[in-house]
């Protein structure tokens, strides 16, 4: 049985990308002529302009939540800045198939710094959930024009999945996988005793920086549809609301790589009824590009730092003694 799953998992990932971009294909030919008649105007230039700055400062938000979340959390010894720059190096591996890949740069990265594995692995598992808990945090800060949009069920179903996610990063949740972890590694190296990482308090800050992030992706999404589109004040907590839920999607939907497919596929379902189908495709398809760019600029940026921090620091880093 569990063969024909895992033979099954690469076809249900793909039978997803394929069907959110053959959606998102109908959308563009159905509404083609308005698409078209977009046009960015030299104020809409610097809006996009302001978009990727926010974007990347709000990845190096990310970083820098990460890099708590093992320093001041788990308590290891590693260094805040050199795992921001291994952070941002590693983002844009999310592209590759897979959509696994920069939790294993992550991981092999902290470790490197000095991490032990376990506190590794569930940093990299914690990191998520945060961004989950804060997406919908942000969702719910508009739940009465979500309710008048959708109705009061869908709130409370956000209520509950975050109450779940809130709860799941509890320390009493958090240290028996810890101490598995711990139990595991020790069986591969039985010559060592295991000490595993604790969590010793709830990761409130953490989830406070992951909020920020949040804020700040939402914010370049504002921007991006500012660059083509007027956007009325009363609109803005619907539309950064879609915007979370659409990103949370594309973090836990298998199949998409950086969510891709799926975040344009949700925003366009969530936001059609208030804004031409074109407008948003628009919107969504500027807000992609935005994010790539600043997720390439990032690694690009981080990779040149690293070498010159390295080069400096490196004999003062617990890996390299």
């Amino acid at each position: 049985m569990k063969s024909v799953i895992s033979r099954l998992k690469p076809l249900i990932r793909w039978g997803i990308l394929g069907a959110s971009l053959f959606f998102l294909a109908q959308v563009l030919k159905t509404n083609w002529d308005s698409i078209a008649e977009i046009r960015i105007e030299a104020t809409g230039w610097a809006c996009l302009a302001i978009a990727l700055g926010v974007t990347l400062l709000a990845h190096i938000c990310a970083g820098w939540v990460w890099s708590r979340i093992l320093i001041r959390d788990f308590r290891q010894p590693v260094h805040g800045s050199w795992l921001v720059l291994a952070y941002l190096q590693t983002n844009i591996a999310k592209y590759l198939p897979g959509n696994i890949w920069h939790y294993y740069g992550r991981i092999n990265a902290a470790t490197k710094a000095g991490s032990s594995l376990e506190s590794a692995t569930v940093s990299v598992l914690l990191e998520p959930l945060l961004m989950a808990a804060s997406a919908l945090l942000v969702g719910l800060f508009s739940s009465q024009s979500i309710a008048t949009q959708y109705g009061y069920p869908i709130v409370i179903l956000q209520w509950l999945i975050l109450v779940a996610v809130l709860m799941g990063i509890h320390p009493i949740v958090l240290n028996p996988l810890l101490q598995k972890l711990a139990k595991l590694k020790q069986k591969g190296n039985s010559s060592r005793e295991a000490h595993p990482s604790k969590l010793d308090h709830y990761p409130a800050i953490s989830l406070i920086g992951n909020l920020g992030f949040l804020l700040l992706r939402g914010s370049g999404f504002l921007l991006t549809f500012l660059s083509i589109s007027s956007l009325n004040l009363a609109d803005l907590p619907i539309v950064l609301s879609a915007f979370s839920f659409a990103w949370l999607l594309g973090l836990v939907v298998p199949g998409a790589p950086g969510g891709l497919g799926i975040f344009e596929v949700t925003a366009i379902a969530l936001l059609g009824n208030l804004f031409s189908p074109g407008l948003i495709l628009g919107v969504v398809a500027l807000y992609r590009l935005v994010s790539v760019a600043a997720e390439a600029l990032g690694a690009g940026v981080a990779w040149l730092d690293q070498r010159q921090f390295s080069k400096k620091t490196m004999a003062n880093f617990p890996f390299s003694k």
